[in-house]
C-alpha cells in the first residue's frame, strides 16, 4: 500500500464516489426545499467554489505531492458546487417544461439546450478561469482535472440525446424532474463510440505520461488523471451494460426516498 501509484489511484477512485455521494445526500435533502431555501443553500456553500479557485492558483506555482492533491481536490470543489447548485434547481436553464414527444431533432435539441443553458454557460466561465489560473504553470494537473471532467460531461449528455439503452433517473431530483422527457433510449448511437474513443485515447496518454515522467509529483499527477479518466470511461459504459451503479450511493441516502428508475429499452439484455 505504499506504492504512490496504487495511494493514487485509491485517492482518485475515493474521491470520484464521496464527492458524488455528498453531492447526491445534499441534493436528496434540498429536494422539498423552496427555491429560496435552496438559493439560500447555493450562497452558503459559495466558500467551497471559491476555495477550489484559491487551491488552484495556489498549488500551480509548486510541483509536489501536496501541490498536485491539492490542485485536484480544488478542480474538484469547482466541479462539486456547480453540479449542486445545478441538481438543486438554482443554475439551470430557462426552459423547465417537459420536452413534447412529437417534435423534430432540432426543436428537441434547442428545448435541451434550454434547460442547461445557464449551467453550460457557468461551466465554460469556470474552465476559461481555471485555464487563466493554471495554464503554462508548474502544477496544470488541476487544470486537466477539470478539463476532464468537463469533456466528460459533454460527451454524457449528448449519448443522453442521441439515445443509449440505459439511463439511470433514480437521482434526478424534482426540480429537474423535466430533463428525463429530454433524454432517449435507443439502440447505440453514432457518438458513443466517438466518445469512448476520445476518453480511452486521453486514457492512453496519462498511462503514458506516467510511464515516461520521472519526478513523482508528476506520476501521482498523471495517475490521478487516468484514474478519473477510466471513471469517466466506466460511467459512459453503464449506459450500455447492465451494471447496477445506483448502488454505490443508495445505501447512503435516506430510505424513504429511495426508489429504483431506469429507463431502458424493453428488449435489452445488454451486450
Amino acid at each position: 500500500m505504499s506504492n504512490p501509484i496504487v495511494i493514487a489511484c485509491l485517492a482518485a477512485v475515493f474521491s470520484w464516489w464521496f464527492f458524488t455521494g455528498v453531492i447526491l445526500l445534499l441534493v436528496r435533502y434540498s429536494d422539498s426545499a423552496s427555491y429560496r431555501v435552496r438559493g439560500f443553500y447555493a450562497i452558503a456553500s459559495l466558500p467551497l467554489f471559491l476555495i477550489g479557485f484559491l487551491l488552484i492558483n495556489f498549488s500551480a506555482q509548486f510541483l509536489s505531492i501536496l501541490a498536485v492533491y491539492l490542485s485536484f481536490i480544488g478542480a474538484l470543489f469547482v466541479w462539486g458546487w456547480l453540479e449542486y447548485v445545478f441538481l438543486i434547481g438554482i443554475i439551470t436553464g430557462p426552459n423547465v417544461s417537459n420536452c413534447p414527444e412529437s417534435v423534430s431533432n432540432s426543436e428537441r435539441f434547442i428545448r435541451a439546450w434550454g434547460t442547461l443553458a445557464y449551467h453550460e454557460i457557468a461551466l465554460l466561465f469556470a474552465l476559461g478561469v481555471i485555464f487563466y489560473l493554471g495554464w503554462s504553470a508548474d502544477n496544470m494537473f488541476g487544470v486537466w482535472t477539470f478539463v476532464i471532467l468537463y469533456v466528460a460531461r459533454v460527451c454524457a449528455k449528448l449519448n443522453l440525446f442521441f439515445g443509449v439503452p440505459r439511463v439511470n433517473v433514480e437521482f434526478v431530483p424534482k426540480t429537474l424532474s423535466h430533463l428525463t422527457s429530454h433524454f432517449r433510449i435507443s439502440a447505440l448511437n453514432w457518438f458513443f463510440p466517438l466518445s469512448i474513443t476520445i476518453l480511452s485515447i486521453a486514457l492512453g496518454c496519462w498511462i503514458e505520461r506516467i510511464l515516461s515522467v520521472n519526478l513523482i509529483s508528476d506520476v501521482i499527477g498523471f495517475t490521478l488523471l487516468a484514474t478519473l479518466t477510466a471513471m469517466a470511461l466506466l460511467e459512459h459504459w453503464v449506459m450500455v451494460l447492465p451494471i447496477p451503479d445506483a448502488k454505490l450511493w443508495r445505501w447512503m441516502l435516506p430510505q424513504e426516498k429511495q426508489k429504483v428508475k431506469h429507463f431502458r429499452r424493453k428488449d435489452y439484455h445488454g451486450l
